[in-house]
C-alpha cells in the first residue's frame, strides 16, 4: 500500500464497495478500500427469510412518486428532510445500477420489478432476491471494484482518523495479525463500517461484524439518534432474523426451564390471540411500543421467559396450541395469506417448505435441521437507526469525513424494512459525488503517536462480555433509566482511563484493544443519547422506558438526539426541502455546470 491517497473508504460492504466504484467512475482513482477482513461484515453475512430492498414502486398500477416515498421516510420521525428526499430521489437510479451489475431482483416478462409490503410501508415498494439480498449486492459491487483495479488493503484495522484544523489528514492502522502500526495520508475518509454490532450481547449482527463509529467519536464528529434501534426475535446459535415466513407459518413458541420442562407460554398468556400475533410478527417483526398490546407482546413475553432463566425456542415440527382442530381459529388475514400461498398444510415445517424452501436450506447450510430440531431464540439488537450526523452530502461536521450505510445516522425512529439497503447506495453515491466536485484541499503530514499500552494477562474479553451483557440487561428495548445511568458512569470511567485499565498479552492484540476502545466510546455515546431521549420523550419507537406507556402514541418525533462525546441534546429535524423543479431552470444550471 502507498502512504498517500486522495480518498480512503473503510469497509467492504454494500456502502463501501459502492463508494469506491462510484468515485472511480467520477474520475477519482487515487483511492483504496481498507478492511480488517474483506469477507467480514453485515452486508455479506446477514439476512432474513427474504431480505428486503426498499425502493420506489416500479410495477403495477399503484401510484407512487419521489415525494410520496420521501414523505414515508420522513414520517417515521427524527429524520432530516434532506436525507428523506435524497434517499427517495436517488432510489431508482441506485436500484437500476444494481440490476445492471447483475443483482437478480425478480421481474416479470415485461420488465416490471415486483413488490410486496414490508414493515412501516404504506405501499408495496419492497423487493428481494431471497434471504441473501445484501450478499448478492456486495458481491456484484465487489466484482465491479475488482474489474477496475481499485486497491483493497486487507487485514488492517483503522484505529484513528487523524485530523487537523477540523479536517481529515489521514488514518492510523493496526495490522490485525501482527499489530504493526502504519499511517496513511488522505484528504477524505468515507466510513462504511456498518452499525455498532459490538455493544450488545443479545445481537443478530454476524460475529464477524464489529463496527467503527468510535472512530468518528474519537475524531470529534457528532452523532445522531444513537438511542434509536431496531430489535427483534432472532436465532442465537446461528444469528439470523426470524421475520417474514418464519413467523407466518405459525411455529410453536416454547420455553424450557432448568429441569427440562416445556411450556407454550404464548398460548398460556394470550390464548387463541397468540396465533394472530405470531403471524403478524412476519410483517411487524421489529419490536414496537405502539404494538405492545399486539404482535410486540410476543417479544415482551419471550424476553420475560429468558430473564426468568428459561431458554426459549421456535419449534417448526409441531403446531402451536390452538391449531389442534384445523385453521378456523386463525384471523382472516392469516388464513387468507396461507390459503393464497397454498400453505394450509399440516405442520409449520411443511408450510415453510411450501412458502420458502430457501429459509430451511439456509439453516441446513449452517448445520441446523429445522425438520428435527428447534431454534433457540432471543430478542436481539438488529439495526442501529442512529450513527454519524451527516449533511445532505453525507459529510460529517469534520471536513473530509463522510459516513454511509448504517454508520450514518439518517434513519430516525421508524424506517420501512429494507430502507437500509437503499441508504447504503444513496449515501455512498452522494458522498462520492460531493468528493468528486470538491476543490483540492491543502495536504498535511498526518502525525500519530500510539498511546502507552499495558501488557500482561489480557482482560479484553472479560471487559467486553461484562459491558455488552449489561447493555442487553438495561438498555435494549426494555430500558431502565436507573440501570442506564449507572452503566453510563461505569463506562465513562473506563473511557477516561481506558489504556490504564485494558491489558493485552502482546502486540498481536493491538487491533483488538482498539476495537474494545471503539466499543466503550460507542456504548457511552449510546447511553448518553438514550438517557437524553428518555428524559425528553420517554417511551416511544422501539424503547420501553421504565415500563411506562407512551404518553402520546400518535406523537410525531420532530427532534433528533445529537451526541458529542458523552453529552447529548435534542435538536429539531429539518423540514422537507422544496427545491427548484422547473425544467428550463434546471437545464440551464446543468449546462453551466458541465462547462466547468
Amino acid at each position: 500500500m502507498k502512504t498517500n491517497y486522495h480518498t480512503l473508504i473503510i469497509g467492504t460492504g454494500c456502502a463501501g464497495f459502492n463508494a469506491a466504484d462510484r468515485l472511480y467512475d467520477f474520475g477519482i482513482k487515487d483511492i483504496a478500500i481498507i478492511t480488517e477482513g474483506r469477507f467480514m461484515g453485515t452486508s455479506r453475512n446477514t439476512g432474513s427469510d427474504k431480505q428486503t430492498y426498499y425502493k420506489l414502486s416500479l410495477c403495477g398500477n399503484d401510484a407512487d412518486s419521489v415525494r410520496d416515498l420521501a414523505d414515508t421516510l420522513y414520517s417515521g420521525g427524527g429524520v432530516m428532510g434532506e436525507h428523506a428526499l435524497c434517499e427517495a430521489a436517488y432510489s431508482t437510479r441506485c436500484f437500476m445500477r444494481l440490476v445492471e451489475l447483475g443483482v437478480p431482483f425478480p421481474t416479470n416478462e415485461f420488465g416490471e420489478y415486483a413488490g410486496y409490503k414490508t414493515d412501516h410501508d404504506p405501499r408495496t415498494r419492497a423487493t428481494s432476491c431471497g434471504p441473501l439480498t445484501s450478499k448478492y449486492m456486495t458481491e456484484a459491487l465487489e466484482r465491479s471494484v475488482i474489474s477496475k483495479g481499485i486497491e483493497i488493503i486487507d487485514f488492517q484495522r483503522v484505529i484513528k482518523i487523524i485530523t487537523k484544523n477540523n479536517a481529515v489528514t489521514g488514518v492510523a492502522l493496526a495490522n490485525t495479525v501482527t499489530g504493526d502500526i502504519s499511517v496513511i495520508a488522505c484528504k477524505n475518509v468515507i466510513l462504511c463500517t456498518g452499525g455498532p454490532a459490538c455493544i450488545y450481547k443479545n445481537t443478530v449482527y454476524p460475529e464477524s461484524q464489529h463496527g467503527a463509529i468510535g472512530l468518528a467519536i474519537d475524531a470529534g464528529a457528532a452523532l445522531s439518534n444513537m438511542e434509536q434501534w431496531q430489535y427483534g426475535i432472532a436465532s442465537i446459535k446461528f444469528r439470523w432474523n426470524l421475520s417474514g415466513s418464519y413467523q407466518q407459518v405459525l411455529p410453536r413458541y416454547i420455553s424450557v426451564d432448568k429441569n427440562g420442562n416445556e411450556n407454550e407460554f404464548l398460548y398460556e398468556k394470550l390464548g387463541a390471540d397468540s396465533l394472530g400475533f405470531i403471524f403478524l410478527k412476519g410483517y411487524q417483526w421489529p419490536f414496537d411500543t405502539k404494538k405492545a398490546d399486539g404482535s410486540s407482546m410476543v417479544d415482551i413475553l419471550v424476553a420475560e421467559q429468558i430473564k426468568m432463566g428459561n431458554r426459549v425456542y421456535l419449534d417448526f415440527t409441531k403446531n402451536p396450541k390452538g391449531l389442534e382442530n384445523g385453521f378456523d381459529p386463525l384471523p382472516k388475514e392469516a388464513y387468507d395469506y396461507l390459503k393464497r400461498s397454498k400453505a394450509l398444510l399440516g405442520t409449520p415445517i411443511e408450510r415453510l417448505e411450501k412458502m420458502n424452501i430457501g429459509a430451511i436450506e439456509l439453516y441446513a447450510d449452517h448445520g441446523i435441521c429445522l425438520y428435527k430440531e428447534p431454534l433457540e431464540i432471543a430478542v436481539c439488537a438488529q439495526h442501529c437507526n442512529g450513527g454519524v450526523a451527516v449533511d445532505a452530502n453525507w459529510q460529517s461536521e469534520i471536513n473530509g469525513l463522510y459516513a454511509a450505510g448504517e454508520a450514518a445516522g439518517t434513519f430516525g425512529v421508524y424506517r420501512p424494512g429494507g430502507s437500509a439497503l437503499n441508504s447504503t447506495q444513496v449515501g455512498s453515491l452522494r458522498a462520492a459525488e460531493h468528493i468528486s466536485k470538491k476543490a483540492l484541499t491543502a495536504s498535511y503530514e498526518p502525525h500519530y503517536a500510539l498511546p502507552s499500552i499495558k501488557y500482561g494477562l489480557s482482560n479484553l474479553a472479560e471487559i467486553k462480555d461484562a459491558l455488552s451483557s449489561k447493555m442487553s440487561q438495561v438498555a435494549d428495548f426494555d430500558r431502565s433509566t436507573k440501570g442506564m445511568a449507572a452503566l453510563f458512569e461505569r463506562i465513562s470511567i473506563l473511557c477516561n482511563e481506558f489504556f490504564e485499565r485494558a491489558t493485552i498479552k502482546d502486540t498481536s492484540e493491538i487491533a483488538e484493544l482498539f476495537k474494545l476502545y471503539d466499543m466503550a466510546l460507542t456504548q457511552r455515546a449510546t447511553l448518553s443519547a438514550m438517557l437524553c431521549s428518555a428524559n425528553a420523550i420517554g417511551t416511544h419507537g422501539s424503547a420501553f422506558v421504565d415500563r411506562k406507556p407512551q404518553k402520546n402514541p400518535d406523537l410525531k418525533i420532530k427532534t433528533r438526539t445529537i451526541t458529542k462525546g458523552a453529552e447529548s441534546r435534542q435538536s429539531p429535524v429539518s423540514p422537507m426541502p422544496s427545491p427548484e423543479l422547473w425544467f428550463e431552470t434546471l437545464l440551464a444550471k446543468s449546462k453551466k455546470e458541465n462547462k466547468k
